[in-house]
């Protein structure tokens, strides 16, 4: 890694990049994606336990009352971002098909990701309490906020339903281990304070779970092959703009309120993403009868392109941490 970062390429984007390869050329089917599926949920369930016994309770109380940071975040997530989704709307029929212009609308609606927002503010040396507590906020309004979106934004078939699940999932893969990890904190503390590499190791870790598996479902679904290579590069460029777009938004709404580093970075990193682990379970529902697979494309491509770039976003800043 130190010999790559003296001609300025980032080893951790180039794992990324190994992996998405890996899932192209052997992706993971059957009994081993439901293998893939659960190591996923360990890690990031490990990852939440870590966090937990690394945050302080005073540290995470400081997250709860910071009211301005998380309306902040949601905003972005559920007003900046549909505003884009919409204006968007320009670009069909000549960039985007009607299906494709449908997902990018989509991807737009669906909530922040949870552990890649929280796991890149942790890199970068950031609010990691407020960045927690913003994350799931949006995770969990999502579950009723996005279908809501969908329905005044979209044309659906069928009545919107949403799986209460969801929110199951939500408190014992996230909120349970994260309590779990407050609780024994007395009793680790020190020992994580001495050796910050496995917390280092998890983060990086479960983002790559998160990419193959992602990226391994795409795969099997043969979603790829349904398009010209013409299109997909054109969708491609769209999401590329939107994130460069939605990032320079974010970072520029952090510093008009004022926030510090910390929390400027939250608000990047939270606001700019969104969660492909709660979109396809809620295409799916919404979707019902119409081409899935084309739906969620938008989101699939966003959802690599921006754990790229905030990546390479996460390690520039945390080289400049003070």
């Amino acid at each position: 890694m130190r010999f790559l970062s003296k001609f300025y390429i980032d080893g951790f984007i180039l794992s990324i990049l190994a992996t998405v390869a890996v899932a192209s050329v052997f992706p993971a089917r059957g009994e081993a994606a439901t293998v893939v599926t659960w190591l996923t949920k360990i890690a990031i369930a490990l990852l939440f336990l870590l966090y937990g016994a690394r945050l302080s309770s005073h540290e995470a109380v400081t997250g709860l009352k910071h009211w301005r940071l998380h309306i902040t975040v949601l905003a972005c997530t559920f007003v900046l971002f549909p505003i884009l989704g919409v204006a968007a709307r320009v670009l069909v029929p000549h960039v985007l098909t009607d299906d494709l212009y449908t997902g990018l609308l989509f991807l737009c609606l669906v909530p922040s990701t949870v552990q890649s927002s929280i796991a890149f503010t942790s890199i970068a040396k950031g609010n990691v309490a407020g960045a927690i507590v913003s994350a799931t906020l949006s995770n969990l309004l999502g579950v009723f906020l996005t279908p809501a979106l969908v329905i005044l934004l979209m044309n659906t078939t069928g009545q919107a339903k949403v799986d209460l699940s969801s929110i199951g999932d939500i408190v014992l893969q996230l909120l349970v281990p994260f309590f779990l990890g407050q609780l024994i904190r007395p009793k680790v503390k020190g020992f994580l304070a001495r050796y910050a590499e496995p917390t280092k190791l998890v983060d990086r870790g479960s983002i790559l779970l998160v990419v193959y598996s992602a990226f391994s479902a795409g795969m099997v679904e043969g979603i790829w092959h349904s398009l010209s290579p013409w299109r997909i590069l054109l969708l491609v460029l769209v999401c590329c703009v939107l994130l460069a777009l939605v990032i320079a938004a974010t970072s520029a709404l952090g510093k008009a309120v004022h926030f510090d580093r910390g929390d400027r970075i939250v608000v990047v990193f939270c606001g700019s993403k969104k969660s492909l682990a709660t979109g396809l379970p809620m295409a799916t529902v919404l979707f019902a009868g119409h081409p899935i697979g084309l739906i969620v494309l938008p989101l699939m491509v966003f959802h690599q392109i921006q754990l790229i770039t905030c990546a390479a976003l996460a390690q520039r800043w945390a080289r400049s941490a003070p």
